[in-house]
């Protein structure tokens, strides 16, 4: 018992130093003599990040990033990963900010740390129109697409194998026992596809991604995914840093309040929504 301790002590300061590591490597005097911010994200989430001009990173995230780069007085690298390897660069060291529509949960809290909110957001259910979805129970035995990660895949996920709550209490799912399954893809563009050719029910993702891939597809509608009991999804979207990281979040929360009061986070967002539609 007393050598299984030992081993797991070692381990957990192992890991404790490679963090450090880390955090040492994001950390802003870092960033500036390096001369660049660099950002991760999954640039498949319009408007928030998408590609445009063949393979430029653009999009809301972005252009708050150039702005935290700026401040900081260096270039922006945006490097363009799957979501879930988004967010493993920042525990992992590899990037200095996370950036991709992130919603803020309880259990990314415990890998990483978050900036101040900047946006919401609620999930929407994309169909063929023609097929009304008025609630997350009506997906019972339904085959849905997500994008790999995201709250809805997350969300679809607990309520078809059940989950715990806040006080560790079996919790089963509205779609538990139901026959409904999730089909993981890379984008939410690439799941509604996959449904127009027939291989899907629906697909779910966040209002804005669901409401530019609906604008350029004429066969398909869209409308807010809530519960029997009219319960919302919402969300909270944050730039993700490396644990500890506090001087860097500081910088981070000052670019995002000087951004909020200037509504220019707000023309990003119209900017992007108009822009994403005809990609």
């Amino acid at each position: 018992m007393k050598k299984l301790v030992a081993v797991l002590l070692a381990g957990v300061l192992a890991l404790g130093a490679f963090a450090g590591c880390g955090g040492e490597k994001s950390s802003v005097e870092a960033i500036k003599k390096s001369g660049k911010l660099v950002m991760t994200t999954n640039a498949a989430f319009p408007p928030f990040e998408y590609v445009s001009d063949g393979d430029k990173v653009v999009g809301v995230d972005a252009d708050i990033a150039q702005a935290i780069a700026d401040e900081l007085g260096v270039e922006l690298q945006i490097d363009n990963v799957t979501f879930d390897g988004a967010l493993t660069a920042i525990s992992t060291g590899k990037a200095d900010i996370a950036a991709a529509g992130i919603t803020v949960t309880e259990e990314r809290k415990q890998n990483m740390d978050f900036s101040d909110t900047y946006a919401t957001s609620v999930q929407y259910v994309i169909t063929k129109k023609g097929v009304t979805v008025n609630s997350i129970e009506d997906l019972k035995g339904k085959k849905m697409g997500v994008q790999m990660g995201t709250t809805g895949d997350l969300i679809l996920t607990d309520e078809i194998n059940g989950y715990q709550d806040d006080d560790g209490n079996n919790v089963e799912g509205v779609l538990q026992g139901s026959g409904a399954e999730v089909i993981q893809y890379k984008s939410a563009l690439e799941a509604a596809l996959d449904m127009n050719n027939g291989n899907l029910d629906a697909v779910v993702i966040d209002k804005l991604p669901a409401e530019n891939i609906v604008a350029v597809n004429d066969n398909m509608t869209c409308t807010e995914l809530v519960y029997a009991d009219g319960s919302s999804t919402q969300e909270e979207y944050a730039i993700a840093v490396q644990k500890g990281n506090q001087e860097l979040l500081d910088v981070i929360n000052d670019v995002l309040k000087k951004l909020d009061e200037e509504g220019k986070i707000d023309e990003f967002i119209l900017e992007h929504t108009g822009a994403a539609k005809v990609q």
